[in-house]
């Protein structure tokens, strides 16, 4: 019985997309007949084109859990100064430990009196890339998007830890974290024995299967939001003519961005099913300065990204992350689509 409750939550959950992709390819066969089969084919040939460069950041994203090097990032956030904001920035844009799955180590460093700005530049930065994700941008739209994500997660980080340093000493920003019981809960949770750091990771056998296990897991993940997010990339072009958009989230309207941080982040799902619906949104005429800073946005203002600060930090600052994000969000997007028209 509890294996069989297990798999109905599973099936709930991630395994939504599946019907997702199912449906979208139904709506596709019922609206547009004669697409159906190009639409598969189009998905198929999706999935291979990016699997050169996405299966790579899937097994380094899997190494880092295997050989313990995740555990070690609590040491980067000790400390004052501008240093553990530049390393906590770079450590949440360059690592997958982000979102819910590190509540127990933030929470557990709050409460042992690290100060907010590196946990707040790792919450920035972390929810927008990866190594898996950062494979997956470049496969789907390119190495300059790819880039400026990464660079703009850093920046991100690098932005809210700064401003959030500058009010170290009020009240909020000194007495950050709630004090209700899954606070506390996660607070004892946090493990102070850390697993030992070995690069060989094949040379042990539970380091191989946390390898396998983390392997599986990510790309299944992957498949799992990349699969309906081509059909709807597929539907998306097949709706619309070239050029759409232009008018309302182009390169000549002054409110792209901020169309594209207020308006789509909030209904930001998933970073892997954004990236081909992206590609369709800039076929369809979105700048590339909106469509960044979709993406970026997407990850930290979303209900996925809040879900990682709001269960542990009080009001004000849950309020001062979300403000940072947007506002971060917003230079981001001005930033790359500046950088993209000069070359």
């Amino acid at each position: 019985m509890i294996g069989r409750i297990h798999f109905s939550k599973k099936l709930s959950g991630k395994h939504i997309y599946w019907g997702l992709g199912a449906t979208l390819l139904v709506l596709i066969g019922a609206l547009w007949p004669a697409d159906i089969i190009p639409a598969a084919r189009f998905v198929l040939s999706g999935l291979i084109t990016v699997a050169p460069i996405v299966i790579p950041g899937i097994a380094l994203a899997a190494w880092i859990i295997a050989s313990g090097a995740d555990s070690h990032i609590s040491s980067a956030f000790e400390g004052r100064g501008a240093r553990t904001v530049c390393i906590a920035a770079l450590i949440g844009a360059l690592t997958p430990v982000c979102g819910v799955t590190v509540l127990p180590l933030m929470a557990g460093l709050l409460a042992a009196g690290v100060p907010l700005a590196p946990i707040m530049a790792f919450w920035l930065s972390s929810p927008v890339t990866d190594p898996a994700m950062l494979a997956t941008t470049a496969a789907t739209l390119g190495m300059s998007f790819a880039i400026g994500k990464t660079v703009a997660a850093f920046g991100l980080g690098l932005f809210g830890g700064a401003i959030t340093s500058v009010f170290a000493r009020r009240g909020w920003a000194q007495d950050a974290l709630r004090t209700n019981a899954l606070a506390r809960q996660l607070s004892a949770a946090r493990c102070h024995a850390e697993i030992p750091f070995v690069p060989w990771v094949w040379q042990d056998a539970s380091r191989r299967r946390s390898f396998a296990r983390q392997f599986r897991a990510t790309s299944r993940l992957i498949l799992i939001c990349l699969i309906p997010a081509f059909a709807a990339e597929y539907a998306l072009n097949a709706a619309l003519t070239p050029g759409t958009l232009a008018a309302y989230v182009g390169e000549d309207t002054w409110w792209a961005i901020p169309a594209a941080v207020f308006v789509g982040a909030p209904a930001y799902i998933d970073g892997y099913a954004a990236l081909p619906l992206t590609r369709g949104l800039i076929d369809n005429g979105m700048s590339q300065g909106a469509a960044l800073a979709f993406l970026v946005s997407g990850g930290v203002v979303s209900i996925w990204g809040a879900l990682a600060i709001a269960p542990v930090l009080k009001l004000k600052p849950c309020m001062r992350y979300l403000w940072l994000a947007v506002l971060g969000s917003l230079i981001a997007g001005y930033a790359f689509d500046w950088v993209m028209t000069q070359g």
